[in-house]
């Protein structure tokens, strides 16, 4: 079994082997790196070994040749690269999908380079003076609302619609929550083969998704972000900005607010319960209850996610991730109950968080929240 700190030490390997190559590539096109580089440090290698649908990835800062800075994306990856090519063809559909408004903003895309094996794609930087999280609730609710309704404007209606996007985007239906919601069912069993209390939250959340099939399908073919969080999106001159396009798919509306909800329930309360009510004043009872399902689909996954990286964890980040599993699976019961959330539980939470992340971590989540 491997640690965390071997885990550690490859992931600080291959980077630093990376850095050795990328950096004249990059040179050569003017282009250079800063120092110290913050997507790469803390907890990033854990996710990397986790996340099994996307390849190796490096996420770098750096400047043009006249000092502007930029942001890089680089790989060598064979899955890495089918990423980053994936990224860019929804970026180009979405603005020529002629069933859909203007969807999302997005920063330029400076140079796309294919060398020694390697794909970069070196995209302009958003500077931002006031980071989503910084901004007061009503403006934080309003570019969310905004973008959260510029997502459901493309609706996949018709079959010419759906051929037209299946192939980038994919389309998500019911019988697709379901069978993923079983998978993390099954191995968060086998993964903690001694939590019966988590086994059977997931098996109670396993029959309220079963029950409301036919509401969780009444609502897909939409476009929606499934990872629509503050660390994805910059705002300049109130024009909001997406930073990463191969997180969008056609699937349940609710898909996409239920992440972000699901992600402010820890972060701003206040904006969680605003969309909430929002929902339940200005739609029908059926998407209020749509919402609750794909906010219970999405804590299964990341209860799964956490899960599943115990076993490569050692020391305060075994410690940490046992204490995010408890924390969601708690998150999970109370929104199973309808029962609201005891801002004491969240408190607790977030003191003990801090006391086990690494400062490297400590750092990279400044620079993303």
């Amino acid at each position: 079994m491997s640690t965390s700190i071997d885990t550690k030490v490859a992931w600080d390997t291959y980077c630093t082997e990376e850095l050795l190559r990328i950096r004249p590539i990059l040179k050569a096109h003017g282009f250079t790196l800063d120092e110290v580089q913050p997507h790469l440090q803390g907890e990033r290698y854990l996710m990397h070994a986790v996340t099994t649908t996307s390849g190796k990835k490096l996420i770098l800062l750096g400047k043009d040749a006249t000092g502007k800075r930029v942001v890089i994306k680089a790989t060598r990856d064979d899955a890495g690269i089918a990423e980053l090519i994936h990224e860019r063809k929804c970026r180009t559909l979405i603005t020529a999908i002629d069933f859909a408004g203007e969807v999302f903003h997005t920063p330029q895309e400076i140079v796309f380079l294919r060398e020694d094996s390697y794909a970069l794609s070196v995209q302009e930087y958003i500077e931002q003076t006031c980071s989503f999280l910084e901004r007061p609730i009503e403006e934080q609710f309003a570019l969310a609302l905004r973008a959260f309704k510029d997502q459901e404007s493309a609706h996949a209606t018709t079959w010419k619609h759906r051929a037209r996007v299946q192939d980038v985007f994919g389309m998500r239906d019911v019988t697709t929550y379901h069978d993923a919601f079983l998978s993390f069912k099954t191995d968060i069993q086998r993964a903690l083969p001694e939590a019966h209390h988590l086994h059977t939250l997931m098996a109670s959340a396993m029959k309220l998704l079963t029950e409301h099939r036919i509401t969780i399908e009444q609502y897909t073919g939409f476009l929606t972000h499934t990872d629509f969080v503050p660390h994805n999106i910059r705002i300049k001159d109130d024009t909001l900005y997406l930073l990463d396009y191969s997180s969008l798919t056609f699937g349940n509306k609710y898909e996409g607010w239920a992440r972000f909800l699901n992600f402010m329930t820890l972060h701003n309360p206040s904006l969680e319960h605003a969309f909430v009510q929002y929902v339940s004043d200005n739609r029908t009872p059926e998407e209020s209850i749509a919402l609750r399902m794909m906010r219970i689909y999405r804590l299964g996954e990341i209860i799964w996610y956490y899960a599943r990286t115990l076993e490569s964890s050692s020391g305060n980040l075994l410690a940490l991730n046992t204490t995010r599993v408890h924390f969601w699976g708690g998150i999970l019961t109370h929104l199973l109950t309808g029962n609201p959330i005891p801002q004491s539980v969240i408190d607790a939470y977030k003191a003990k968080r801090d006391s086990l992340r690494s400062d490297e971590e400590k750092q990279r989540q400044q620079g993303l929240h």
